[in-house]
């Protein structure tokens, strides 16, 4: 809620539906499993609820979404039933639902620790725009999936061949989770300002899922309008 860009960010009227309800829609079609909003304010909490969700209240002084998924899983399913969680984000209205079971396709290898994705780009100001994060990945046999060397906001690989927009919707193990939240903030995560690579520097596998087309995030109001005008009513 306390977004700098865009304040109240999660609630923001799409047609006439709160973002973060619209997130919330498109993660219970993909019918994959139970969906929980993980949040630090009491008025998502009160939109959530009110539509039928669960939303789960965690603490605003978590530092990452990674942990504020802990968190919120450690309440949810304290036993540990669940071996896997997805994360979207919750200022992606535009999410394809299949989308988040794309992220699955990786972890049928067990040394795969987390899953995350990644699109061509196909726009040049996309290479050296850093707001757009970079991911170098070596390809696999399956040609909708890579691994991940590096992330970065500059322009990885150099020299020819394809650049690689990646997306912050995370699939985890959850024994991987644990053990992410445990390390310590790594120098190279703090230098980029990108937490996965914490779990680069720790010698965890991040595997790729490789996308046709990203969901559009929302950041500012421009791209609020944007968004708006990309999706129908319901």
């Amino acid at each position: 809620m306390a977004s700098s860009r865009l304040p109240g960010k999660p609630l923001a009227d799409i047609h006439g539906v709160p973002m973060v309800v619209h997130v919330w829609r498109r993660c219970r079609e993909a019918d994959i499993g139970p969906v929980y909003v993980a949040c630090a304010d009491r008025e998502i909490v009160a939109v959530i609820e009110r539509v039928g969700g669960h939303a789960i209240l965690t603490d605003p002084a978590l530092n990452s979404g990674s942990d504020r998924v802990h968190a919120a899983l450690e309440v949810v399913d304290p036993a540990g039933a669940y071996d896997t969680v997805i994360n979207p984000q919750g200022d992606t209205p535009s999410l394809e639902p299949g989308l988040l079971r794309a992220l699955l396709a990786p972890l049928a290898d067990p040394a795969v620790d987390i899953v995350t994705m990644a699109a061509k780009i196909t726009d040049p100001h996309e290479i050296i725009d850093p707001n757009v994060v970079k991911v170098a990945l070596e390809r696999t046999a399956d040609p909708a999936i890579g691994r991940a060397l590096y992330f970065s906001r500059l322009t990885i690989p150099s020299g020819d061949g394809s650049y690689y927009h990646h997306e912050g919707l995370y699939a985890y193990r959850r024994a991987s989770l644990r053990r992410y939240v445990a390390l310590p903030p790594s120098g190279l995560e703090q230098t980029e300002r990108l937490e996965q690579l914490r779990a680069l520097g720790a010698g965890m596998r991040i595997d790729i899922a490789i996308v046709p087309a990203l969901p559009w995030g929302v950041n500012t109001p421009a791209d609020l309008e944007r968004v708006r005008a990309m999706m129908k009513p319901r």
